[in-house]
C-alpha cells in the first residue's frame, strides 16, 4: 500500500510538473478565438483587434472563428467542447448571461463551464429617438408615453432577448409604460425604422447611432452605462437623468474552457490588459462606442454572478421567450 501511494502521488508530482512546464511555453500552437456573432458584430471587432496583438505579443497565431447562431449558443456550446489547454477560447457578449434564462436547454453552465480571462471592452445601450418625437429629454419622453398609452413603440436590434430589448422592457417595466416593443435582425433595420418614423424611438448599439446623433438625423436622449460614452460627451447616462434603475452595459468577454491552467489564463489576461490599456487601441475602441476595460478573471466572474439574477428577473418579468 505505501509503494502503490507513493507511485501515486510521484503520478501526481509529474502531471503537475509537465502541465506547469507546458503553461510557461504557452502557446504551442495557433489559438482558435470562437465568436457567436457575425463579422462586423461588436464582439467580433474586438476579438479581431485583440487576436492581432495577442499573435505578435505572444508568437503565436490567434485567429477569430465565427459560429452564430442561437445568441452565441451554438458557439458556446463548441468552445465547451475544446480542450482545457488555452488553445480555443470564447469570445462572448452580455448574451451569456442572459441566455440560461431564455433557452430551456443550454449547452453550458455560465458559472461552471468556462473560466473568466477578462472582459475586454464594453458599450452602452443608446436610449436613441426620431427628432421629430418632443421630447428632448427621457422625463419628456416618459411624459409622452403615460399621456398616451400604447401609441408609442421601441425599436431594438437583434431580435427578441437582444440587449436593446432587454433594456427597453427594463425601462417598460420600471416605469409601468404602455409601450410596444417591435424587433429587428439588426441595429442598422433598427435605426432604420426610427428615421423613417415607423418606430418614433429605440434601444440600440452606439457603433450605427453615433454618426447619425452627430449629424442631428437622430436624437440620443440618454446611454445606460455606468459613465457616459467618450463618442458622445453631452449625452447624460440613465442615473444622470434621473433613472437610475435603468442600467445595463453590453460587454465583451474572453473565457477558456474550465480547467484551463491557471497559469495560462492569468498570461492571457496580462497580455489583454497591455494591449486594451494602449493610447491606440483604447481610441480605435472609442470610435465603435467601445470603452476598455480589461477587468480581472476575479472581477469578471463576480460580474456573471451578479449578471444572472438581474436578467433572469427581467425576462421572467416580461414574459420574454426566444422566437
Amino acid at each position: 500500500m505505501k509503494i502503490r501511494f507513493v507511485t501515486h502521488a510521484l503520478a501526481a508530482m509529474l502531471a503537475i510538473t509537465s502541465a506547469s512546464a507546458w503553461a510557461q511555453t504557452y502557446p504551442v500552437r495557433p489559438v482558435r478565438m470562437i465568436v457567436g456573432f457575425a463579422p462586423g458584430s461588436g464582439p467580433d471587432a474586438i476579438a479581431r483587434l485583440v487576436a492581432q496583438r495577442l499573435s505578435e505579443n505572444l508568437g503565436a497565431q490567434f485567429y477569430v472563428e465565427n459560429v452564430s447562431g442561437a445568441g452565441g449558443n451554438i458557439a458556446a456550446g463548441r468552445a465547451v467542447q475544446a480542450a482545457p489547454d488555452g488553445h480555443t477560447l470564447l469570445v462572448a457578449a452580455i448574451d451569456y448571461v442572459v441566455n440560461p434564462a431564455l433557452f430551456d436547454k443550454m449547452p453550458y453552465d455560465p458559472l461552471r463551464s468556462f473560466d473568466p480571462i477578462t472582459i475586454a471592452g464594453s458599450t452602452n445601450v443608446l436610449l436613441i429617438s426620431n427628432p421629430s418625437v418632443p421630447a428632448k429629454s427621457v422625463s419628456e419622453l416618459v411624459a409622452l408615453i403615460k399621456a398616451a398609452p400604447g401609441k408609442y413603440s421601441y425599436a431594438s436590434g437583434g431580435g427578441v432577448g437582444s440587449p436593446g430589448h432587454l433594456v427597453g422592457e427594463q425601462f417598460r417595466l420600471s416605469l409601468g409604460l404602455d409601450l410596444v416593443h417591435v424587433p429587428f435582425n439588426g441595429s442598422s433595420l433598427a435605426i432604420g425604422s426610427i428615421l423613417g418614423g415607423q418606430t418614433p424611438i429605440g434601444f440600440t448599439a452606439p457603433v450605427v447611432a453615433v454618426p447619425l446623433v452627430r449629424d442631428g438625423k437622430l436624437r440620443a436622449l440618454a446611454g445606460t452605462g455606468r459613465s457616459r460614452l467618450e463618442a458622445l460627451p453631452d449625452v447624460p447616462t440613465m442615473a444622470e437623468a434621473g433613472f437610475p434603475e435603468i442600467e445595463a452595459e453590453n460587454w465583451y468577454g474572453f473565457l477558456a474552457p474550465a480547467g484551463t491552467p491557471k497559469q495560462i489564463v492569468r498570461t492571457l489576461y496580462q497580455e489583454t490588459v497591455k494591449i486594451v490599456k494602449t493610447p491606440e487601441m483604447k481610441t480605435r475602441l472609442a470610435a465603435m462606442g467601445i470603452e476598455a476595460v480589461a477587468s480581472s478573471p476575479e472581477e469578471f466572474a463576480a460580474r456573471i454572478a451578479a449578471e444572472l439574477p438581474k436578467w433572469r428577473n427581467v425576462i421572467r418579468a416580461a414574459g420574454i421567450r426566444p422566437e
